[in-house]
């Protein structure tokens, strides 16, 4: 176990295997690829963690909202929250690849933006804000990038209404 992790015992099963920590977040494996769970509030720390051991690629920023899947399985620490922020990020140096999965609360869609640790971010925080009304506090231009600016609500909501839009052709001289 490197000085980054340390054991966690849930409180609810005394005999239970500890929960891998990494920075103070639950870690787990899925599809052979390491897991990080940091809260809303740890997000920004971990990331810069994350990137002082060698993690300096985000290859990409975006989010999940899971209004009818709450029950999802996640580590025993970890509330579900409507919304999940996932990030993935590599240290090509040392080929290595992790991702982060942050649960944002639907009462407060806000997270910390990561555009000054990773400049690339700046086009997919904002894909994340026009698709799914989360914001990213300290966001450079967070406007819609997608979507008109007069656009009202957010399309890959589950609760956005699915409507009709009226394509409009240009007339062609036949």
């Amino acid at each position: 176990m490197s000085d980054t992790e340390s054991p966690s015992v849930s409180d609810t099963e005394g005999d239970a295997e500890p929960t891998p920590m990494i920075h103070g977040c639950p870690v787990v494996a899925a599809s052979g690829q390491e897991v990080i769970h940091p809260t809303v509030e740890q997000y920004l720390d971990v990331a810069k963690a994350l990137a002082d051991e060698g993690y300096t690629v985000c290859v990409d920023v975006t989010a999940v909202d899971y209004l009818e899947y709450m029950e999802r399985p996640l580590p025993v620490d970890i509330s579900p929250e409507r919304f999940e922020v996932v990030v993935n990020l590599l240290d090509i140096g040392n080929r290595r690849r992790t991702r982060l999965r942050v649960q944002v609360p639907e009462s407060e869609p806000t997270v910390a933006s990561l555009f000054d640790l990773h400049p690339g971010t700046e086009a997919h925080e904002r894909e994340v804000y026009d698709m799914f009304g989360i914001e990213f506090d300290g966001h450079p231009d967070l406007t819609r990038i997608l979507m008109p600016e007069d656009w009202v609500g957010h399309p890959l909501r589950k609760d956005y209404a699915i409507g009709r839009i009226p394509v409009q052709f240009k007339e062609v001289n036949a």
